[in-house]
């Protein structure tokens, strides 16, 4: 656990107690308060505070969390109104833990045999409750978690990355060695890594956890890849026109309300959307937030598109080969990572992208609400929609006006503003071939070897029969 730097202040009516925990999530804060004992628990984070005087929780107490600085501020009432609590200041005091009664010393003089019988020792023993047990327990321990003064924070020469839609976030992933996040591929310098090595570890990542044998099994026994590829996704089969759930306009309400220039790299998230909405016929599963994480780049290795130098950000029109350049790394992962590892698959995905294009703004909104649904009701994975989907929803709502403060001619954004540019996108995602060849990996040659294998078997076998 991470003792988090804080501070201390009160007033005439209660303690103010300003906590700097940045990247966490405000729905997890346990605070509790008993008599004198403050504590807090806020993953990584905990904080435990004895004061001089009692604090009480009541109506006037508060916990406000602000995002944008980190910190968290707990306002907590006086037992005693008008009661002076002394050194708030001296926070390695604060830090000390409740101090434990001492049993008094007795000089022995004189003692006498207080033998028992051995049998009543063990009966005595049994008789004892598990709730006696666990008194006993606790008042030995006291629960005392270790804690020191934190630090106060240096300055660093090291230069902070930045991530996430259009790479306006930094500071998420400061302590993701203490989090349970299994799609890391960047290790603990995760905030430090430029743009490049990002790239080149997400690269030898995809490389080792390819598996040949993998793929050839599911080459050969692929009759439940089969049935996944024969699905009809509801939401390329829906009418154009539909009216959203009440679900779907309460999250609309909660979006951010920022501007974004437009980003037309960003639609390739769709591919682990359609990749796990098909697998699971669009009832997601406790696996689909690891799912959707693990074949987006832009999330398990923070390296989002254009993967092709040569592609400008500011490019709003894509060519069939700038697709094909950007929609390979989702290729290869869904390729080396997820439980159905199977080409055509793929294939069958990035047609549904292209559908779901083709059918506009309203349709990738919908289908971005539902993904965005799926991580933010996991506890280590929501952090991949405050830094993305929230930020790329925004950008499927965008404007003229959204975008008037940028560079680019109204001409452009009245084009960018309708589904046309949309609309072309999906056509290009349809028309794009990606190669087998172009995935790095010898998938024909080990597609050669199976069928060889089957064919062989299939003349063995007619030959048995004959």
């Amino acid at each position: 656990m991470i003792t988090p730097r804080f501070t201390c202040s009160q007033t005439a009516e209660s303690v103010i107690i300003s906590i700097y925990c940045p990247s966490t999530r405000a729905s997890d804060v346990e605070i509790n308060v008993d008599g004198t004992l403050f504590s807090l628990h806020i993953n990584p984070y905990f904080l435990r505070l004895n004061f001089t005087n009692a604090l009480i929780e009541d109506d006037a107490s508060s916990a406000q969390y602000d995002p944008s600085t980190g910190y968290l501020t707990v306002t907590l009432s006086k037992e005693i109104k008008g009661q002076e609590f002394k050194d708030l200041d001296l926070l390695a005091k604060l830090l000390a833990p409740r101090p434990t009664v001492q049993e008094p010393l007795f000089e022995v003089i004189a003692s006498q045999s207080t033998a028992e019988d051995p049998d009543s020792l063990v009966s005595r023993a049994q008789n004892l409750s598990l709730y006696d047990k666990e008194i006993s327990e606790a008042a030995e321990n006291d629960w005392q978690l270790p804690q020191q003064v934190p630090p106060p924070e240096q300055p660093t020469l090291s230069v902070r990355a930045h991530y996430g839609f259009l790479d306006m976030h930094s500071g998420y992933f400061t302590n993701i060695v203490y989090t349970e996040n299994e799609i890391n591929e960047l290790g603990a310098q995760i905030e430090n890594l430029t743009p490049s090595e990002r790239r080149q570890r997400r690269i030898q990542r995809e490389d080792e956890k390819w598996d040949e044998e993998y793929y050839m099994a599911d080459f050969a026994d692929d009759d439940n890849i089969q049935e996944l590829i024969q699905w009809t996704n509801p939401r390329v089969s829906d009418p154009d026109s539909f009216s959203f759930t009440d679900k779907e306009n309460m999250m609309m309400l909660d979006m951010p309300r920022k501007e974004c220039k437009p980003s037309i790299f960003q639609t390739v998230l769709l591919f682990a959307y359609a990749y796990d909405a098909r697998t699971t016929r669009l009832d997601p599963t406790p696996e689909s937030a690891w799912t959707i994480c693990s074949l987006t780049p832009c999330f398990s290795a923070l390296d989002p598109p254009p993967y092709d130098t040569e592609i400008k950000l500011s490019t709003l029109q894509l060519s069939v080969d700038e697709v094909s350049a950007s929609l390979v790394p989702s290729y290869r992962r869904s390729l080396a990572f997820p439980l159905y590892r199977s080409y055509a698959l793929a294939e069958k995905c990035r047609d549904d992208v292209a559908n779901i294009l083709l059918k506009g703004k309203r349709t990738i909104f919908r289908c971005l609400l539902e993904m965005k649904d799926i991580l933010d009701n996991h506890e280590v994975y929501y952090v991949y929609s405050k830094i993305w989907l929230g930020d790329f929803c925004v950008w499927t709502q965008a404007n003229a006006r959204l975008v008037e403060h940028s560079t680019i001619s109204s001409d452009t954004v009245n084009v960018f503003a309708s589904n046309d540019i949309l609309i072309q996108l999906g056509i290009n995602v349809k028309d794009t071939l990606i190669s087998k060849d172009s995935l790095g990996w010898d998938i024909e040659q080990l597609e050669a070897i199976v069928s060889q294998s089957q064919d062989n078997a299939r003349r063995e076998e007619d030959s048995d029969d004959e």
